[in-house]
């Protein structure tokens, strides 16, 4: 796979679980803590998942538009995304995720609605990092 790259960020990480995350231009920083779910403290900080939740969540409405806007129409300034990740274990060993997203297009009819999101599942790149690896549900709320 190629990709021609028009901007890339870079993060680091310290600490683990129950660190620090920040940008390299520290536009962006994070305490991070585990959930008590996981077997952590479920501190004031955040965690990986809800890290990759927002950011999956704002960029498949961002690819929503891009889409809608390439045919020709407009996507409602209240549209959202709810991105739900979960965490466990994998049968086969090891930990997984799991990801629902819940698309919210007011005014938009459903039949449309349901087309746009998943023309913007094979388009995002967050839905085609995952795809094949990640268990992604799509719906239209």
């Amino acid at each position: 796979m190629s990709v021609k790259v028009l901007y890339s960020t870079e993060a680091r990480a310290t600490g683990g679980r129950e660190g620090h995350a920040e940008t390299t231009d520290g536009a962006f920083k994070v305490d991070l803590s585990t959930p008590k779910e996981l077997g952590g403290a479920g501190g004031a900080g955040n965690n990986p998942e809800q890290l990759f939740a927002a950011g999956y969540a704002a960029c498949f409405l961002g690819a929503m538009k891009a889409v809608a806007a390439k045919d020709g129409d407009k996507v409602p300034a209240d549209a959202s995304v709810t991105s739900q990740v979960g965490i466990g274990p994998r049968d086969e060993g090891g930990f997984g995720i799991t990801v629902a997203l819940a698309v919210s297009l007011p005014g938009v009819e459903r039949k449309a609605a349901e087309a746009l999101v998943e023309k913007v599942h094979h388009v995002c790149p967050y839905s085609n990092a995952t795809r094949g690896n990640v268990d992604v549900k799509l719906s239209v709320v």
